[in-house]
């Protein structure tokens, strides 16, 4: 918890908004998608996945292949308090809708489905979008298929599976992708290993979003060594993301944005 708090304060030291950005690319990113204020009916859909959520007391037996949790004790988790405590927040959940929708990707892959939260961001973002979406706990998986369903999210892939046997044994993996949200295991190596599995899927227009880049000190070692990854052009901490693009007109720059 301390690191985290370091982390943080540094993140506020070094962190600007867009007038400090003199990337157009970015500056565009910032002002249009970041601090876009606009209410958009989306909005309300994924508030309405996350009160059916909410109200779930169900209990259901989580496998863990990750780095483990800070919250819970114990693998029998009520489904409302997944939701509340380990899924991604309203705001960032409204964030990653409007990334998907700035950028209108034609693939998605998301490493780590757990109920389906983020997942949902990811297809009301552009509802023409293939989504494959990754999840090795059984139970959580069941929990999101049948909500995609119910929400009509008819666009979604959920594979259950180990997520390092699927991007090593899988032929889809080499072909392009235009969007990867990494939120499974949050370790050092396995960040590292998905990173270099998925490198020949990237274009010139990819994006990938990293979550809880500050969660550990293996963390924030892994978002370095992608920082300076030769391919990897521009890069944007918002402290709890890394987000990174392999635009080869670009400069080498890294962005550190309050969002």
């Amino acid at each position: 918890m301390l690191q985290i708090i370091k982390s943080y304060l540094n993140f506020l030291w070094n962190s600007k908004n867009q007038h400090g950005v003199h990337s157009p690319f970015v500056f565009d990113l910032v002002t249009k998608c970041f601090y876009n204020k606009k209410n958009y009916p989306e909005y309300q859909s994924l508030n309405e996945y996350r009160k059916f959520l909410l109200n779930s007391k169900t209990s259901i037996e989580v496998t863990d292949f990750g780095a483990g949790s800070r919250v819970f004790k114990s693998n029998t988790r009520a489904i409302n308090q997944i939701a509340k405590n380990a899924g991604i927040s309203p705001k960032r959940a409204e964030l990653l809708f409007r990334i998907v929708n700035y950028f209108q990707p034609e693939s998605i892959l998301e490493i780590g489905t757990s109920l389906g939260l983020a997942t949902s961001a990811l297809s009301l973002g552009n509802s023409n979008a293939k989504i494959t979406t990754l999840e090795g706990c059984p139970k959580t998986s069941d929990v999101a298929i049948i909500l995609f369903q119910k929400f009509g999210f008819f666009n979604i892939k959920v594979e259950k599976t180990e997520f390092s046997s699927y991007l090593k044994n899988n032929l889809a993996i080499t072909q392009p992708i235009s969007l990867i949200y990494f939120d499974g295991n949050h370790s050092k190596k396995a960040t590292l290993d998905y990173f270099e599995l998925l490198l020949p899927t990237t274009t010139n227009d990819s994006v990938w979003i990293f979550d809880d880049i500050h969660w550990s000190l293996d963390m924030e070692e892994a978002w370095e060594i992608i920082k300076n990854h030769p391919k990897v052009t521009i890069t944007i901490d918002t402290f709890q993301w890394g987000i990174v693009f392999f635009r080869t007109e670009q400069e080498k720059e890294h962005f550190v944005i309050r969002v």
